[in-house]
């Protein structure tokens, strides 16, 4: 593994060891997460409810009666210790459409302008002036012309974080609110710092907001055929591409999901860490390809 220092561990509380993997939030960091975690649910402790990865870190739920914490630990560490981490990951690609600069999110953002950084402007405005673009089309044109990994998935049900797959100094990055917003319309495209998310459910929140997607992301109810194995759609190391559609777009993409018609293009790919760092510029150009 090209992480070579050792994880971070500590206890939070009874029922929860949490795993520190790395200080900087990167690939390598990831894919070294996922290695102990998969290490860790084979072999399938007595007592181990949940394993949880995340963007730089992971934590595993277990119940103290069935395992006592340090033995959890000890399994944990020696998981580590003979974990390798594999250098590619069979995944898919995930084609969503989304509608930039729409009507729900404006009014949103303008009835919150006295929680932003740039309260005469627009969310997608501000975003493309600190990130040294023509205007608000240019950033939109960023927003979309590469794909994004999904690095984790929580901390509402279903909701994705994502970074965009470009060298380290075409990152965008753009600050969350100055205060959170008591209110986010459901499946809004956000942004904080350089990781994107999807909103799945209407709330509170924090991050830039852009558009929005009519495709469901979180649905306990399971009524369109990619939501069927899993009412949470989006898993950790899935490849997101983002397709700007225009209002008539949307709106026939909503009335298909309101009818249980709508689908959603999805991709089998085989994603190479070597590869991406040795070309970002070209190999996610390859990935793009399976969606054509």
């Amino acid at each position: 593994m090209a992480e070579t220092s050792p994880i971070r561990y500590s206890f939070g509380g009874d029922e929860h060891l949490f795993a520190e993997v790395s200080d900087s939030m990167s690939l390598e960091a990831f894919f070294k997460g996922m290695a102990v975690t998969r290490a860790v649910e084979r072999l399938a402790l007595e007592g181990v409810l949940d394993v949880c990865l995340a963007n730089a870190s992971f934590q595993i739920r277990f119940d103290p009666d069935r395992i006592a914490p340090h033995a959890l630990l000890d399994a944990v560490q020696s998981a580590e210790a003979q974990a390798v981490a594999e250098r590619t990951l069979r995944t898919r690609i995930i084609e969503i459409p989304v509608l930039y600069n729409d009507p729900w999110t404006h009014e949103t953002l303008m009835r919150f302008r006295d929680r932003h950084q740039d309260p005469s402007g627009t969310d997608l405005e501000y975003a493309a002036r600190i990130n040294g673009l023509a205007d608000v089309n240019a950033f939109i044109a960023a927003h979309s012309g590469a794909p994004w990994f999904v690095s984790m998935v929580g901390f509402v049900a279903g909701l994705p974080f994502m970074f965009q797959m470009v060298e380290r100094e075409r990152q965008l990055q753009v600050p969350k609110y100055l205060r959170p917003r008591t209110d986010t319309p459901k499946l809004t495209l956000g942004h904080g710092g350089c990781f994107g998310c999807i909103y799945s459910v209407r709330g509170a929140g924090g991050y830039q907001m852009f558009g929005v997607t009519p495709a469901p992301i979180y649905d306990p109810a399971q009524q369109l055929a990619y939501l069927k194995a899993h009412m949470v759609f989006f898993r950790p190391g899935d490849i997101v591409q983002f397709k700007p559609i225009d209002r008539e777009a949307y709106d026939r993409a909503v009335a298909e999901v309101d009818a249980g018609h709508f689908d959603l293009r999805i991709r089998p790919v085989e994603f190479s860490l070597d590869a991406f760092l040795a070309d970002p510029i070209g190999y996610p150009k390859t990935l793009q390809e399976a969606l054509a």
